[in-house]
C-alpha cells in the first residue's frame, strides 16, 4: 500500500480544523498538539497590550466553559490565508465562542510537529445577545 503524500494546504487546514475544535469544545489536548510550546498570544485593549504565554492560555480554556456544552453549534470561518512558504503562513479566523465573536491571526509553521501556530493575536469583533 502506497503511504498518502503530504500537502501543505490540507494539513494547515486540518490544523485549523483543531484549533477551532480545541476553542469549541474548551479541548487542551487539542489546544496544546496545535500550538508551539514557545509560542505567544496578544491583544491589546486601550492602548495597553496583552501578553500570554500557550501555557496560561491552555489553563484558561480548560476552566472554560465550552460553547459545545451549551448546545452552540460550531461558528468558525477562515478569512484569509497569506502563505509566506510551503513551511510557514498567517491565517485570518472568525469564531464564536459563547456571545463573543472573535478575530484572530494566527502565525503557523510546518516544523517536526506538522502545522502549529506560533502566535496568535486576537481582537473581540463583537458582542452578540
Amino acid at each position: 500500500m502506497q503511504q498518502q503524500k503530504s500537502n501543505p494546504v490540507n494539513d494547515l487546514l486540518n490544523a485549523i480544523q483543531i484549533y477551532f475544535e480545541a476553542i469549541h469544545y474548551c479541548d487542551t489536548e487539542k489546544l496544546n498538539k496545535v500550538f508551539h510550546k514557545s509560542s505567544s498570544l496578544f491583544d491589546v485593549d486601550n492602548r495597553e497590550v496583552f501578553v500570554e504565554s500557550i501555557a496560561s492560555f491552555s489553563d484558561d480554556v480548560g476552566g472554560r466553559v465550552s460553547p459545545a456544552s451549551k448546545g452552540q453549534e460550531l461558528e468558525a470561518e477562515v478569512l484569509m490565508i497569506d502563505w509566506l512558504s510551503t513551511a510557514c503562513a498567517t491565517v485570518k479566523i472568525r469564531i464564536r465562542a459563547h456571545h463573543n465573536i472573535f478575530v484572530d491571526h494566527l502565525g503557523f509553521v510546518n516544523g517536526e510537529n506538522g502545522w502549529q501556530i506560533v502566535s496568535k493575536i486576537w481582537h473581540l469583533e463583537k458582542v452578540i445577545n
